[in-house]
């Protein structure tokens, strides 16, 4: 069969896959009760999210996984090599943060804690899947990890920078991306226009595997949103945020360009960005703030902008962000 038709394949699975899904896991959570606790620091308007099931990356992280074990192991498996390696090392690492992401939502909703897991217990967490990520990385490139980069090609990385380099990557860009969960639709629909950039530069280089993992994930977005958008019947919490996050750092590390998240994600750096210089801001001025409220998408918020305006906006911001990465990418001989 045709790699295309495969990827395409992978998409429409995992969107009905998770779109299905919905029906019975939405209404599980409802009875179950565990719906999400509306901070009183957030938007006034917000407390009428109060008791929307959250946990509901549940929804595409099924998609993902089933689609890839289906659609995608044995492919890998029957012509394995570093680049398979890399993918599905990757996908496990997303599904790590997963984890952490639902051991964070059980604490808030079955524990009613709704802070969570404290910082230090959530960075713990996350420091060992990075390690255990990277090392699998610095193995599966033979340990002579490289990463392209503009007009001048393949570098190779020393280990004193690779592992620094790659756990200052995860760790901003999967945060980074649970910042963009706030409102409904918007960490959905900006991953959404990231996993096609990244299938599409998969499939410009032939890399059939990362390519599919890349439309199941675009599919599974689609999918949750389904549920997601405005007015949402679930909330994807941090088990579905940090999961996304990993799912969008390994297809960058599978096509060797991890720093193209900073374009390809162009939204999630705007919110990552905003979230750290209102905590500078606040900090150096003892109390002042630039913006009403972090992250942005709460600022326009709080300025009087809708949230549809704001999906529709950011994912046209994202959709800017991806259009310079391949201008990038092309002009500096990444296709070459």
């Amino acid at each position: 069969m045709d790699n295309r038709i495969t990827i395409a394949l992978c998409a429409v699975v995992a969107f009905g896959v998770t779109a299905a899904l919905g029906k019975v896991l939405v209404p599980w959570l409802r009875r179950l009760k565990v719906g999400q606790t509306i901070l009183e620091i957030g938007p006034k308007w917000h407390k009428a999210k109060e008791g929307i099931p959250t946990m509901g990356g549940l929804l595409f992280a099924v998609g993902v996984v089933l689609v890839v074990l289906v659609g995608v192991v044995p492919t890998a498996v029957r012509h394995w090599d570093a680049q398979a390696f890399k993918l599905l090392s990757g996908v496990v690492m997303a599904l790590g943060f997963g984890l952490v992401g639902f051991w964070d939502d059980y604490i808030k909703v079955v524990k009613k804690r709704n802070e969570g897991l404290n910082i230090k217990q959530k960075t713990a967490a996350q420091v060992l899947i990075i390690g255990a990520y990277l090392a699998a990385l610095w193995f599966a490139y033979g340990k002579a990890p490289h990463m392209w980069v503009p007009f001048a090609g393949d570098i190779v990385l020393p280990w004193w920078f690779f592992f620094p380099f790659g756990a200052a990557v995860l760790y901003a860009a999967v945060n980074a991306v649970n910042f963009t969960d706030g409102i409904d639709g918007l960490c959905t629909t900006v991953t959404a226009t990231v996993a096609t950039a990244f299938t599409a530069v998969a499939l410009m280089l032939g890399f059939a595997s990362t390519a599919a993992t890349g439309a199941a994930l675009l599919g599974a977005c689609l999918g949750f949103y389904c549920w997601n958008r405005k007015p949402a019947k679930v909330i994807m919490g941090d088990v579905g945020a940090l999961f996304l996050g990993g799912m969008v750092v390994a297809l960058g590390f599978a096509i060797d360009c991890p720093w193209i998240l900073l374009l390809f994600g162009l939204v999630y750096v705007i919110e990552g960005a905003s979230d750290v210089i209102q905590i500078g801001y606040f900090k150096a001025t003892h109390g002042k703030r630039i913006f009403k409220m972090a992250p942005i998408h709460h600022h326009f918020e709080l300025s009087g902008w809708g949230e549809l305006k704001i999906v529709r906006v950011f994912c046209a911001v994202n959709i800017v962000g991806i259009v310079l990465g391949f201008l990038i990418l092309t002009r500096g001989g990444f296709f070459a």
